[in-house]
Protein backbone atom coordinates (compact mmCIF):
# COMPACT_ATOMS: atom_id res chain seq x y z
CA UNK A 1 0.00 0.00 0.00
CA UNK A 2 1.07 3.60 -1.02
CA UNK A 3 1.01 6.05 2.15
CA UNK A 4 1.42 10.25 1.19
CA UNK A 5 2.09 11.00 5.16
CA UNK A 6 3.36 7.92 6.85
CA UNK A 7 6.64 5.56 6.14
CA UNK A 8 6.70 1.91 6.62
CA UNK A 9 9.34 -0.85 6.63
CA UNK A 10 9.80 -3.69 7.57
CA UNK A 11 13.19 -5.37 8.30
CA UNK A 12 13.54 -8.89 9.71
CA UNK A 13 10.85 -9.31 12.88
CA UNK A 14 10.96 -5.43 13.62
CA UNK A 15 8.45 -3.00 11.31
CA UNK A 16 9.12 0.48 11.87
CA UNK A 17 6.23 3.28 11.29
CA UNK A 18 7.31 6.65 10.83
CA UNK A 19 5.06 10.02 10.90
CA UNK A 20 6.21 11.45 7.45
CA UNK A 21 5.08 15.52 7.49
CA UNK A 22 8.74 16.69 8.82
CA UNK A 23 7.78 20.25 7.19
CA UNK A 24 5.15 20.30 9.57
CA UNK A 25 6.93 18.61 12.78
CA UNK A 26 4.67 15.48 12.08
CA UNK A 27 1.54 17.35 12.97
CA UNK A 28 -1.89 15.41 12.54
CA UNK A 29 -4.20 15.85 10.00
CA UNK A 30 -6.87 13.88 9.01
CA UNK A 31 -5.12 11.50 5.97
CA UNK A 32 -1.92 10.94 8.40
CA UNK A 33 -4.26 9.80 11.16
CA UNK A 34 -6.40 7.21 8.24
CA UNK A 35 -2.56 6.16 7.18
CA UNK A 36 -1.39 5.50 10.66
CA UNK A 37 -4.66 3.47 11.29
CA UNK A 38 -4.76 1.36 8.85
CA UNK A 39 -0.66 0.59 8.72
CA UNK A 40 -1.40 -0.09 12.48
CA UNK A 41 -4.14 -2.70 11.60
CA UNK A 42 -2.05 -4.12 8.92
CA UNK A 43 1.15 -4.75 11.01
CA UNK A 44 -1.58 -6.63 13.86
CA UNK A 45 -2.23 -9.50 11.64
CA UNK A 46 1.39 -9.43 9.86
CA UNK A 47 2.82 -13.14 11.33
CA UNK A 48 5.98 -11.97 10.38
CA UNK A 49 6.26 -8.64 12.24
CA UNK A 50 6.83 -9.05 15.89
CA UNK A 51 7.45 -5.65 17.31
CA UNK A 52 6.47 -2.15 16.24
CA UNK A 53 9.10 1.29 16.58
CA UNK A 54 7.03 4.33 15.93
CA UNK A 55 8.80 7.84 15.26
CA UNK A 56 8.83 10.91 13.51
CA UNK A 57 10.63 12.19 10.52
CA UNK A 58 12.58 15.42 10.59
CA UNK A 59 13.78 17.17 14.18
CA UNK A 60 10.39 16.35 16.23
CA UNK A 61 8.75 13.25 17.27
CA UNK A 62 4.76 15.01 16.67
CA UNK A 63 3.28 18.29 17.02
CA UNK A 64 -0.46 16.88 17.57
CA UNK A 65 -3.13 18.51 15.71
CA UNK A 66 -2.26 20.23 12.62
CA UNK A 67 -3.11 24.32 13.10
CA UNK A 68 -5.07 24.31 9.39
CA UNK A 69 -6.97 20.79 10.74
CA UNK A 70 -8.03 22.64 13.97
CA UNK A 71 -9.11 25.60 11.47
CA UNK A 72 -11.07 23.78 9.51
CA UNK A 73 -13.15 22.05 12.63
CA UNK A 74 -14.25 25.62 13.46
CA UNK A 75 -16.91 25.26 10.45
CA UNK A 76 -17.50 21.60 11.78
CA UNK A 77 -21.23 20.66 12.60
CA UNK A 78 -21.53 18.95 16.26
CA UNK A 79 -22.24 15.48 14.05
CA UNK A 80 -18.84 16.62 12.18
CA UNK A 81 -17.26 16.98 15.22
CA UNK A 82 -17.75 14.12 16.72
CA UNK A 83 -17.13 11.97 13.68
CA UNK A 84 -13.87 13.69 13.85
CA UNK A 85 -13.04 13.04 17.45
CA UNK A 86 -13.76 8.91 16.32
CA UNK A 87 -11.31 8.68 13.82
CA UNK A 88 -8.78 10.28 16.18
CA UNK A 89 -9.67 7.78 19.09
CA UNK A 90 -9.49 4.68 16.27
CA UNK A 91 -5.70 5.34 15.92
CA UNK A 92 -4.79 5.52 19.85
CA UNK A 93 -7.07 2.55 20.11
CA UNK A 94 -5.41 0.65 17.31
CA UNK A 95 -2.01 1.68 18.84
CA UNK A 96 -2.60 0.82 22.62
CA UNK A 97 -4.35 -2.83 21.72
CA UNK A 98 -2.01 -3.75 19.14
CA UNK A 99 -0.93 -7.05 20.42
CA UNK A 100 2.98 -7.19 19.55
CA UNK A 101 5.20 -4.74 21.59
CA UNK A 102 5.47 -1.13 20.48
CA UNK A 103 8.76 1.16 21.29
CA UNK A 104 8.53 4.74 20.71
CA UNK A 105 11.34 6.35 19.65
CA UNK A 106 11.48 9.71 20.79
CA UNK A 107 13.14 11.66 18.33
CA UNK A 108 12.03 15.36 19.47
CA UNK A 109 9.33 17.52 20.81
CA UNK A 110 5.72 15.86 21.42
CA UNK A 111 3.14 17.60 21.93
CA UNK A 112 -0.87 17.04 22.63
CA UNK A 113 -1.39 13.92 20.45
CA UNK A 114 1.69 13.29 20.09
CA UNK A 115 2.11 12.54 23.80
CA UNK A 116 -0.97 10.81 23.42
CA UNK A 117 0.57 8.34 20.71
CA UNK A 118 3.71 7.99 23.77
CA UNK A 119 0.96 6.94 26.18
CA UNK A 120 -0.32 3.99 23.79
CA UNK A 121 3.51 2.66 23.65
CA UNK A 122 4.89 -0.23 25.60
CA UNK A 123 8.30 1.42 25.90
CA UNK A 124 9.73 4.92 24.81
CA UNK A 125 13.09 6.24 24.41
CA UNK A 126 13.19 9.89 24.64
CA UNK A 127 16.63 12.09 23.38
CA UNK A 128 17.44 14.48 26.28
CA UNK A 129 16.60 17.35 23.96
CA UNK A 130 12.67 16.34 23.53
CA UNK A 131 9.89 18.49 25.19
CA UNK A 132 6.58 17.39 25.92
CA UNK A 133 3.59 19.09 26.75
CA UNK A 134 -0.32 19.26 27.05
CA UNK A 135 -0.73 22.16 25.68
CA UNK A 136 -4.60 22.17 24.22
CA UNK A 137 -5.66 24.67 26.86
CA UNK A 138 -3.80 27.27 25.49
CA UNK A 139 -6.08 27.11 22.96
CA UNK A 140 -8.90 26.90 24.89
CA UNK A 141 -9.37 22.98 24.28
CA UNK A 142 -8.98 19.86 25.77
CA UNK A 143 -6.44 16.80 25.72
CA UNK A 144 -9.87 14.79 25.81
CA UNK A 145 -9.44 11.80 23.27
CA UNK A 146 -6.05 11.15 24.66
CA UNK A 147 -7.17 11.41 28.45
CA UNK A 148 -8.54 7.55 28.56
CA UNK A 149 -4.93 6.38 27.28
CA UNK A 150 -2.40 9.26 29.33
CA UNK A 151 -4.31 9.19 32.62
CA UNK A 152 -3.64 5.41 32.92
CA UNK A 153 -0.37 5.99 32.22
CA UNK A 154 1.10 8.90 34.19
CA UNK A 155 -1.72 8.96 36.89
CA UNK A 156 -4.36 11.38 37.85
CA UNK A 157 -2.15 13.60 40.00
CA UNK A 158 0.29 13.94 37.55
CA UNK A 159 -2.04 14.68 34.65
CA UNK A 160 -3.69 17.09 36.46
CA UNK A 161 -1.51 19.28 36.53
CA UNK A 162 0.03 18.97 33.26
CA UNK A 163 -3.59 19.41 31.64
CA UNK A 164 -4.47 22.53 33.45
CA UNK A 165 -1.16 24.11 33.12
CA UNK A 166 -0.32 23.26 29.44
CA UNK A 167 3.56 23.61 30.34
CA UNK A 168 5.98 21.84 28.67
CA UNK A 169 8.13 19.67 30.55
CA UNK A 170 11.53 17.86 29.98
CA UNK A 171 12.19 14.51 28.67
CA UNK A 172 13.84 13.92 33.00
CA UNK A 173 10.25 14.77 34.36
CA UNK A 174 8.82 12.60 30.94
CA UNK A 175 11.05 9.59 33.29
CA UNK A 176 10.09 10.58 36.25
CA UNK A 177 6.46 10.69 35.85
CA UNK A 178 6.63 7.04 33.72
CA UNK A 179 5.79 8.37 30.30
CA UNK A 180 8.96 7.38 28.57
CA UNK A 181 11.40 4.61 30.34
CA UNK A 182 14.79 5.82 28.82
CA UNK A 183 16.39 9.05 28.42
CA UNK A 184 19.18 9.03 25.54
CA UNK A 185 21.56 10.85 23.51
CA UNK A 186 20.28 11.93 19.82
CA UNK A 187 23.53 10.04 18.57
CA UNK A 188 22.88 6.54 20.69
CA UNK A 189 18.59 6.63 20.05
CA UNK A 190 19.08 4.45 17.75
CA UNK A 191 21.36 2.01 19.06
CA UNK A 192 19.39 1.92 22.18
CA UNK A 193 15.98 1.53 20.26
CA UNK A 194 17.54 -1.68 19.07
CA UNK A 195 19.50 -3.15 21.87
CA UNK A 196 15.77 -2.70 23.99
CA UNK A 197 14.15 -4.19 20.72
CA UNK A 198 16.32 -7.21 20.98
CA UNK A 199 15.66 -7.39 24.92
CA UNK A 200 12.42 -7.52 23.91
CA UNK A 201 12.30 -10.06 21.05
CA UNK A 202 13.50 -12.53 23.77
CA UNK A 203 9.91 -13.15 24.53
CA UNK A 204 7.10 -15.08 23.50
CA UNK A 205 5.60 -13.60 21.07
CA UNK A 206 1.84 -14.81 21.99
CA UNK A 207 3.08 -14.44 25.65
CA UNK A 208 3.72 -10.81 24.94
CA UNK A 209 0.48 -10.03 23.38
CA UNK A 210 -1.61 -11.74 26.23
CA UNK A 211 0.58 -9.65 28.98
CA UNK A 212 -0.93 -6.22 27.44
CA UNK A 213 -4.41 -7.68 27.52
CA UNK A 214 -3.74 -8.61 30.83
CA UNK A 215 -2.40 -5.12 32.01
CA UNK A 216 -5.56 -3.98 30.12
CA UNK A 217 -7.67 -6.17 32.01
CA UNK A 218 -6.44 -5.53 35.71
CA UNK A 219 -6.67 -1.94 34.63
CA UNK A 220 -10.56 -2.37 33.07
CA UNK A 221 -11.98 -4.80 35.18
CA UNK A 222 -14.19 -5.01 38.82
CA UNK A 223 -11.62 -7.08 41.56
CA UNK A 224 -13.75 -10.16 41.12
CA UNK A 225 -13.34 -10.39 37.37
CA UNK A 226 -9.79 -9.14 37.29
CA UNK A 227 -8.72 -12.08 39.79
CA UNK A 228 -10.18 -14.94 37.80
CA UNK A 229 -9.21 -13.05 34.08
CA UNK A 230 -5.59 -13.71 35.78
CA UNK A 231 -6.70 -17.12 37.04
CA UNK A 232 -7.43 -18.16 33.62
CA UNK A 233 -4.68 -16.08 31.79
CA UNK A 234 -2.06 -18.34 33.69
CA UNK A 235 -3.38 -21.09 33.36
CA UNK A 236 -4.01 -20.79 29.57
CA UNK A 237 -0.51 -19.69 29.10
CA UNK A 238 1.05 -23.01 30.72
CA UNK A 239 -1.24 -25.34 28.09
CA UNK A 240 0.14 -23.23 25.73
CA UNK A 241 2.04 -24.30 22.57
CA UNK A 242 4.55 -21.50 23.31
CA UNK A 243 4.25 -21.82 27.25
CA UNK A 244 4.92 -25.65 26.99
CA UNK A 245 8.25 -24.66 24.67
CA UNK A 246 9.47 -21.73 26.72
CA UNK A 247 9.54 -24.06 30.04
CA UNK A 248 11.04 -27.02 27.84
CA UNK A 249 13.66 -23.86 26.58
CA UNK A 250 14.58 -23.07 30.29
CA UNK A 251 14.68 -26.55 31.72
CA UNK A 252 17.37 -27.67 29.22
CA UNK A 253 19.16 -24.65 29.00
CA UNK A 254 18.46 -23.93 25.11
CA UNK A 255 17.17 -20.82 22.96
CA UNK A 256 12.70 -21.23 22.56
CA UNK A 257 11.89 -21.82 19.38
CA UNK A 258 10.10 -18.42 18.87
Amino acid sequence: MTYEFIQLATQGPIATLVMNRPELHNAFNPQLISEMTSAIHALASDEQVRLVVLTGAGPSFSAGGDISWMQASQGYTSEQNLADARGLDALFEALNTLPKPVIGRINGAALGGGVGLIACCDLAVAVEEARFGFTEVKLGLLPAVIAQYVVPKIGVSHSRALFISGERFTSERAFEIGLIHAITSAEELDTTVQALAQRVLSGGPQAMGAAKRLVAAMWDLERDAAKTYAIEAIAQARTSVEGQEGLAAFLTKRRPQW
